[in-house]
């Protein structure tokens, strides 16, 4: 049995990605919602907005690492 080689540098760039499209996604939907005056800054419905796109990240970076084998 082969054991499977760790690469810690792909790890860590793969998280960063992540973090970024989260960042991104996040930011895209908050921005219309801000500007439209639905809720103000630093509302509980932003950080309700940024932590739903981070649950959604951090299923689809899991459900992507495992296809990806990195």
């Amino acid at each position: 049995m082969e054991e499977k080689k760790s690469h810690p540098i792909k790890a860590i760039l793969y998280i960063s990605l992540w973090v970024i499209i989260w960042g991104t996604l996040g930011s895209l939907i908050d921005y219309p919602l801000y500007k439209n005056k639905i809720y103000l800054e630093g509302s509980i419905y932003q950080y309700l907005t940024f932590t739903i796109t981070a649950i959604i990240s951090i299923i689809s970076a899991k459900f992507f690492y495992k296809k990806l084998e990195l």
